[in-house]
C-alpha cells in the first residue's frame, strides 16, 4: 500500500462527501467531486489509487463513470466502489453491470467503507473480494429449467457452485440458497462468469457473479462473509468474487 494513497470520493450530496472524507482521512489523501464529469477531471489531475462514487449523480452517474474508467486502458485497473442509496435489487445489478469492484450501501457505515477501501489498497496481487467457506444446496433456474449444485464458497460479489457447467458463459440465471441457520432463502439473479472443468481432484463447477441483490440479502451475505472469511489470506482464483 502507498504510504499516503489518494482516494477520490464522488457524490452530489455534500454531506456524504464530508462524511466519506472524515471516515477515510486516516487511510489516505481524500479528494472529492460532485458528479461524474468532475470525477474524470480529478482522475487526470490527482491520479487517485481508488474511486468511491455514488451510483446516482447529476450530469453523469457512478455507473457511467465506472464504465468509462473500466473501458479506458489507462485506468481499467483502478478499483471502483459504487455506493447505492436504495434497497432496490435493480440498483445493485446496475452497479455490477457497470463493472464495479465492490458495492456498499447508504447510509454509509464507517467500518464497511474503511474496510472496503483498505482491501483494494492492500497491494495484494489478487484483488478479488474476500471469500468465506460455504456449503449449501443451490438451485439454478434458467428458462424454466432447474439445475442443482452445492455451493463451496461465498463472497460479497458472488458464489462458487459445484455443478455440471450447464449454462453458457455470461448467461443470466436465478439462484436460490440458504445461509446457515436461516430458513428464508436468498434469491439473487447472477451471471455465469467462469467455469471449472472436472479434474482428478475436483468436481466441475461455475463461478457466478451476483447481479440483482436486495439490501436485506446483501446485508445477510456481508455479515456471513465478514464473520467467516480468512481476511489474512489473498483471495484465490476460485473466489466467485474474483471477476477480473
Amino acid at each position: 500500500m502507498d504510504e499516503n494513497p489518494t482516494i477520490l470520493i464522488a457524490d452530489d450530496a455534500a454531506i456524504f462527501r464530508e462524511l466519506g472524507s472524515i471516515f477515510l482521512e486516516r487511510t489516505g489523501h481524500v479528494v472529492t467531486a460532485s458528479n461524474g464529469h468532475e470525477s474524470l477531471a480529478a482522475l487526470r489531475e490527482h491520479r487517485p489509487n481508488i474511486v468511491v462514487a455514488d451510483l446516482d449523480m447529476p450530469r453523469m452517474g457512478g455507473d457511467e463513470l465506472c464504465r468509462r474508467i473500466k473501458n479506458d486502458p489507462a485506468t481499467r485497473e483502478l478499483p471502483v466502489i459504487l455506493m447505492t442509496g436504495t434497497d432496490l435489487a435493480d440498483d445493485h445489478a446496475r452497479a455490477m453491470r457497470a463493472g464495479a469492484d465492490d458495492i456498499i450501501t447508504k447510509p454509509i457505515s464507517r467500518i464497511a467503507l474503511v474496510r472496503a477501501v483498505n482491501h483494494f489498497l492492500s497491494g495484494q496481487p489478487h484483488r478479488g473480494l474476500a471469500r468465506a467457506p460455504f456449503e449449501s444446496d443451490v438451485r439454478i433456474l434458467q428458462r424454466g429449467e432447474v439445475h442443482r449444485g452445492i455451493a463451496r464458497n461465498l463472497s460479497r460479489g458472488g458464489i462458487f457452485v459445484e455443478t455440471d457447467p450447464i449454462v453458457a458463459l455470461e448467461s443470466n440465471v436465478s439462484l436460490e440458497f440458504n445461509l446457515p441457520d436461516q430458513t428464508k432463502p436468498l434469491a439473487p439473479t447472477a451471471q455465469l462468469i467462469w467455469r471449472r472443468p472436472a479434474g482428478r481432484r475436483s468436481a466441475p463447477g461455475v463461478g457466478l457473479q451476483f447481479l440483482a441483490l436486495d439490501r436485506t440479502s446483501s446485508d445477510r451475505i456481508d455479515a456471513y462473509v465478514y464473520e467467516n472469511a480468512p481476511y489474512g489470506e489473498p483471495p484465490s482464483a476460485a473466489s466467485a468474487g474474483d471477476t477480473r
